[in-house]
Parts: structure tokens; sequence; C-alpha cells
């Protein structure tokens, strides 16, 4: 990881981490490219304003002298890969690139099943305002510091990735069962955590009511936060409005501060007690951490907000039911008087018929509730479950929609649309966002 000369060349640079780890060595001075498919994704946008190249998939791309990084979700038949190991070049699966690029900085990993990148986005923000620090988001944000003291970034559980990473601090959200295309149950997924748990330095930081996370085992201090009296840091006095949410935060019973997010929904209040947390163990000064609290916009596609005509759009990443009930409680917090409209795009087969109870119970929450077609992605294309299989266990509508007919979300006004999905949600709400505008524009 030393030599400036090497050209790094990613294989799937448009993935949420390969994206942020591009700009992480790009701005750390090194030769960076990669490749992917043509479709756009919102996480080249970054790498273009860098002026990093993005290719499309093709062998000829691997030259000699490069080393590769390779995406998680290409195998080793892809032909840049095949490429790269008849030139004898060195190839390094990202998970394992950052196991080793963490070493030298005090690194806090960030992990489970859901609030990961907010988590992140939140500790990285408060640590940059402090210290010098590099950090990778989940979002497709990078950030490089060649003189970085802390590291900060997302470790996904997802095929036990985050096992190459040996942290000095790990913050866990919450352990629940998601990616059913891998992890076989609830104790699989436990299990997963309790390995990286025995491989953290210096301290856990872990949601206290979460019941799995409660029965962690570590040789190194695990700290629970939560709202709860037996949680070693506790927010209490919470006031939640329409700009935001403020709470007293204890250590024990020992006062740290009063402190306030400009972000809602119980889930954002969690992340940012853990974030405090990680600051107050590590002696920072929490004066500046109040301050920096202030100013942290969120990161990209959690509750992403835009108002078009008389309607407020939201964008948001969720695809499990967990993320769902939190997305609706954020906006039930800072649109108290408006109805919610949920429009939901499930995210793999396997995780859509795994947990197709729970996603119909969590998108009850909204007021009224739509539904795209299921996304398959590059791991898996088709499956035993229909879309309407979900809507027929939807209590507030379930209708579906396509791309070229969002006319009945038309019939709202003065309301709160969710777009929810990890897929290319965004495209039925671009379709919907130009509907409404020519509406409104020929109305006037």
């Amino acid at each position: 990881m030393n030599n400036k000369d090497t050209l790094y060349h990613f294989v799937g640079i448009k993935g949420s981490g390969m994206s942020s780890l591009a700009l992480v060595l790009f701005e750390k001075g090194y030769k960076v490219q990669g490749s992917d498919v043509e479709k756009y994704f919102f996480t080249q946008r970054d790498l273009e304003k860098a002026g990093i190249s993005i290719l499309q998939f093709d062998k000829n791309n691997i030259q000699e002298g490069m080393t590769i990084i390779a995406g998680n979700a290409f195998p080793d038949t892809h032909e840049e890969i095949v490429r790269a190991k008849e030139l004898g070049l060195e190839i390094v699966r990202y998970h394992d690139f950052i196991g080793q690029f963490i070493q030298p900085y005090t690194s806090i990993a960030v992990t489970g099943s859901h609030g990961k990148t907010s988590t992140t986005g939140l500790l990285s923000h408060v640590l940059s305002g402090i210290a010098p620090t590099s950090y990778l988001i989940g979002d497709g944000t990078g950030h490089g510091v060649p003189d970085a003291k802390f590291f900060s970034f997302e470790a996904c559980e997802y095929q036990r990735h985050f096992l190459a990473y040996s942290p000095d601090y790990a913050i866990m959200t919450n352990i629940d069962f998601d990616h059913p295309d891998y992890f076989k149950s609830i104790d699989d997924v436990y299990e997963a955590f309790q390995t990286l748990a025995s491989q953290v330095k210096k301290g856990i930081f872990a949601y206290g009511d979460d019941e799995y996370l409660r029965k962690l085992k570590s040789d190194v201090p695990i700290y629970f936060y939560g709202l709860s009296d037996d949680d070693d840091i506790q927010a209490r006095n919470i006031v939640r409005t329409t700009n935001g949410s403020a709470f007293d935060v204890y250590h024990k019973e020992s006062f740290i501060g009063r402190f306030s997010v400009p972000s809602f929904g119980k889930h954002n209040i969690l992340n940012a007690l853990s974030v405090i947390a990680v600051a107050y163990f590590e002696g920072l000064d929490m004066d500046k951490v109040k301050e920096e609290m202030l100013t942290f916009s969120g990161v990209k596609r959690r509750f992403s907000e835009k108002k078009v005509a008389d309607m407020v759009i939201v964008d948001d990443y969720a695809h499990h039911p967990a993320e769902i009930t939190a997305t609706i409680d954020a906006a039930r917090q800072k649109y108290p008087e408006k109805e919610l409209i949920a429009v939901f795009q499930p995210h793999t087969f396997s995780r859509t018929i795994a947990l197709i109870d729970e996603f119909a119970e969590a998108l009850d929450k909204a007021d009224h509730v739509y539904l795209l077609d299921i996304f398959s992605s590059a791991r898996e294309t088709s499956g035993e479950v229909k879309i309407e299989d979900l809507g027929n266990k939807i209590q507030k509508g379930g209708l579906v929609m396509q791309e070229d007919n969002m006319s009945p979300l038309l019939d709202y006004e003065n309301a709160v649309v969710i777009f929810m999905g990890a897929g290319d949600v965004q495209r039925f709400e671009r379709a919907y966002e130009n509907l409404l505008s020519n509406t409104t524009r020929n109305v006037l």
C-alpha cells in the first residue's frame, strides 16, 4: 500500500463501498481507475467530479503492473479478474483490502443489520471536525486525509465480509435477520457478529435493547447505549420536534452534556448516542462534538427530501422492515400533520419471501401504500414470490404501479410521498416528479 506509482484498478467501481474506497485512495495520492456496467448509478457522480476514469467492463482494461481491487459482487470467473490472473497481477478483494488499509489508524468499524450508513456518516462528520479523519461510507462517499488519525468505515456482515477486519472499536447498531440468500437463521447472523466482536481491539459500543447484542462475549469492554437505565450511555429528557431532537446524555450517572441533532426518528437519536460514546471514551472535546452534530446534513439516499408543487418527496434506501418502520417514524416526527404515502420496491426475491409478513406490517404504518415490482440483483434474478403476494397482505392499499403510469399518486395533495428501496426506485420517483411538474404546469 506504499507504492504511489501503482495503478489501482477497481473491478465494479460503481459499487457503494468500492466507489468510496476509490475516492479515499485517490485523495491520498494514489493512481486510481475502475470499470463497471454502462448503467448510471448515483455513486459515480463523485468519481466523475474527481476525474477518476470509469471504463466499461472489458478484459483489455487489465494491463501489466496494475493492482486489482475486486468488488465482492463479481466472481473469479469475471473476464477482468480472469485476465488479471493470466497476467499474474495482485488481486485483492474489497473487504481484504480494507482489512489491511485500516491498520495504521485508530479505526472504528460501524456495523449492524440496519443503520450502518447513517451512523458512519455522522461519526465521520463529527470526527472530521475534531481531528484529521479518513472515512468510507456505504452511500458512495469516501475521503482520504494524508495525516489522518481516525479511520471510520462501514462494515457489512453479508457473506461475513466484515471478518476481514480487526478494528480498534466497533459500533454495533443491531442484529436482525437479513440477507436470507446467505444467512440460514438469526442465530447464524449472531454467530457472525460474535466472531467480529472477538476481533475488536479496544472496545465495542452496542445498542442496549437488542437481545442478541446483549449476548455478545468479548475480551474488550462492551458499552451499551440506549434509553434504558441499564445502558452505560443513556439519552434522557428527549424532546422531539419538527426541527429535530434534543436530549441529555449520561455515562451511568455522570452527565456528559445536552446534544441536539437536526434529524428525525428514534433511530437517529440512537445513532447519535453511539457516536457520542466513541468520542467520550476516546477523550475528545464534547463541546466540539455538540457543535459538529448540529451541522450534519445526512447521507445520500437516507431521508433525502425535495419539494415539488405542494408535495414533499422523500427518497430513502430502506429495504428491510425495520428500516421502513424507522423511515416512517422520522416522517411522522417531521410532518405530523401530513398524510404519508409509502411507495416501496422490494430488493431481492429471497428477502421478500422471508420477511413478507414483516414488510406488510411495517408498510401499514403509512397512511397509503403503493408497490413496485421486486428488484432483482446481480446475485439473484428470479424467485418464487410475486409483488402481488406482498400487496395482498397490506391493509393500506398495495396497488402495484409501473414507471409509465405513476398517476395514482396524483390523487394526493399537500402530502409526503416516501420512495423506499435499495434497487432503482429512483427511476419511479423521477417519473412521478415529471408527472407532477407537468400536471402543475398545465393547471397553471
